[in-house]
C-alpha cells in the first residue's frame, strides 16, 4: 500500500492546534450553542428550566454535566420540525430515518450547516488519504439516508471527481470501478465484501484495481475485516463515523497514517462518555456510552445527545483532537443491518398490524456469505394455519417490513405455538452472525 499520509501544510490549523486552543474554542462555541438552543427551541427551554440550569451557567466545559440529556425519542415527540432552532424557511435540506412508532426522525440543515458538513467530510476524506483531483466512487445509499449525499458534498468540496453510483447492482459497481478507475470508494463495510466477492466471480484480481482508499461507515466493523479488505485490494481501509441527529458522516474519522481510532472533529462536536445506567460522566479512557453536544449547528442543535454507542475516549495521536475507539456495541437493542438502523419494536409493530398473526416473533441474524441477513420467525393464529395462508401471511409481512422499516427480510410463518416462548424477558433477537 502507498504511503498516503497528508502533508502537515494541507491540514486545517485546528487539527494540529494545542489542546488549550481547542478547549478555548469549544467553550466559546458551546456557550453560543446552548443560548441558541435555549432561546429558539421550546423543548430545550423547558428542559433547562426544569433542571434549574441556564446557558449562562456554563463557565467551564465541565459545567456541561449540569445540563439534561437529549434522546432519540425527543425527535419523534417533536416530529417533524419541533426541534428546529431557525424558521423552517431557513432549512435548505431535510434528512430522516425510519422510526419505531411509524414516525421518522427528521433532521434539518441551514446552508451554513451544509457547508460545515461538506468541510468536515472533506477533512475526513483527506485524513483517509484522498486528495483533490482523485475520483471518488460513492456506493452509500442516496436519499433521506445521510450517507450518500453527505459523502457526495464532501468529496466535491475536497475537489474530487464524484461517481454517485449509490448502492446495489454489484456487478455494475465492479464494472464502473474497472472503467472509471477511482482511487477512493465510500461504502458500508459489509457491502465492500460483496464487491470483493463480485471481483472474484468475475475472475478479476482486486489487487489490480485502482482503489487505494476505502472509507467505511454506517455500521460497525472489525479490524479483522479491515485486514481482509486491505490484503484483498492492496488498499487502505479507514473508519468514518457519524449519525444523522448530530450531522451525518464526518463527525469523526480515522487517520490513514495511524488507523488507531477515530479522531473526533472537536471544533464542531463536544464528546462525553457516560455510565449508561447512571448518566455519570466517566473519566477519559473508560468504556461507556458516547454523548455528543453540537457546538456550531444552526438548524438542529443537539445538547448532550445520547447516541447509545459504546466506546471510550483516548488522547489524540495523528491529530490533536481526541479519538474514540471503534464502536464495540450498543446500550440499547438497536440492530444495524447493512447501514440501516432496525429496532425489534419496529418488527413487532408490523407483526401486530396483521390480525391473523399471533403476537409472538423472533428475529434471527445470520451471515449469508459476506452480507448480514435478517429473518423473522412468526406464527399464524389457529384459524390461519394452512400452508397456503401462512405463505401469504409471510409475503404480506415481508412487504410491510420492507415498506416501513426499509430492510429486506426473510419471513417464515409457522403453525401456532412454533415460536419460542420465554419464561422471563422475551428473547427477541438471536444473533448467529459470523464472529470475527
Amino acid at each position: 500500500m502507498k504511503d498516503l499520509t497528508p502533508s502537515r501544510e494541507s491540514l486545517d490549523p485546528i487539527e494540529i492546534a494545542s489542546i488549550d486552543e481547542i478547549r478555548e474554542l469549544q467553550l466559546s462555541r458551546m456557550q453560543w450553542s446552548l443560548r441558541h438552543a435555549y432561546e429558539n427551541v421550546p423543548m430545550y427551554r423547558e428542559r433547562f428550566d426544569a433542571a434549574g440550569v441556564h446557558p449562562e451557567d456554563l463557565l467551564t466545559l465541565a459545567d456541561l454535566a449540569k445540563f439534561p440529556f437529549t434522546y432519540k425519542n425527543d425527535l419523534r415527540d417533536n416530529y417533524p420540525f419541533g426541534l428546529f432552532a431557525v424558521p423552517r424557511e431557513q432549512i435548505v435540506r431535510l434528512h430522516g430515518s425510519s422510526g419505531t412508532t411509524g414516525k421518522p426522525t427528521v433532521v434539518g440543515y441551514t446552508q451554513n450547516d451544509i457547508d460545515m458538513w461538506a468541510d468536515l467530510v472533506a477533512r475526513s476524506m483527506r485524513a483517509s488519504g484522498t486528495r483533490p483531483g482523485d475520483i471518488a466512487h460513492i456506493a452509500y445509499g442516496y436519499g433521506l439516508f445521510t450517507g450518500g449525499l453527505g459523502a457526495h458534498y464532501g468529496a466535491e468540496r475536497l475537489g474530487c471527481t464524484v461517481v454517485p453510483v449509490s448502492g446495489g447492482m454489484t456487478e455494475r459497481q465492479v464494472t464502473l470501478i474497472e472503467d472509471f478507475k477511482p482511487k477512493t470508494i465510500m461504502v458500508t463495510p459489509s457491502y465492500m465484501l460483496n464487491i470483493l466477492e463480485q471481483y472474484r466471480k468475475a475472475g478479476i484480481d482486486p489487487r489490480d484495481s485502482s482503489l487505494e482508499v476505502g472509507i467505511f461507515g454506517a455500521e460497525p466493523w472489525t479490524n479483522a475485516m479491515r485486514a481482509e479488505v486491505e490484503d484483498a485490494f492492496d488498499m487502505h481501509a479507514v473508519d468514518i463515523y457519524g449519525l444523522s441527529e448530530i450531522l451525518g458522516p464526518g463527525v469523526a474519522n480515522e487517520c490513514v497514517e495511524t488507523k488507531d481510532g477515530l479522531h473526533i472533529w472537536e471544533d464542531h462536536f463536544y464528546p462525553e462518555i457516560i455510565d449508561p445506567e447512571t448518566g455519570e460522566v466517566l473519566p477519559e479512557g473508560e468504556l461507556g456510552e458516547l454523548v455528543f453536544t453540537t457546538i456550531t449547528k444552526e438548524g438542529l442543535p443537539m445538547v448532550r445527545y445520547r447516541t447509545r454507542d459504546l466506546t471510550r475516549l483516548l488522547p489524540g495521536t495523528a491529530r490533536s483532537m481526541r479519538r474514540m475507539e471503534k464502536i464495540t456495541g450498543r446500550s440499547d437493542d438497536m440492530i444495524i443491518l447493512r447501514g440501516v438502523n432496525v429496532f425489534p419494536t419496529q418488527i413487532e409493530e408490523q407483526v401486530l398490524t396483521i390480525p391473523k398473526l399471533a403476537p409472538h416473533f423472533q428475529i434471527v441474524l445470520s451471515s449469508d456469505g459476506r452480507m448480514d441477513t435478517l429473518s423473522v420467525l412468526a406464527e399464524a393464529m389457529p384459524d390461519a394455519s394452512g400452508e397456503a395462508e401462512r405463505t401469504a401471511l409471510a409475503s404480506l409481512l415481508t412487504k410491510k417490513i420492507k415498506d416501513v422499516v426499509g430492510v429486506s427480510t426473510k419471513v417464515i410463518v409457522g403453525e401456532p405455538n412454533t415460536v419460542e416462548r420465554s419464561q422471563g424477558k422475551a428473547r427477541r433477537v438471536l444473533d448467529n452472525r459470523r464472529k470475527e
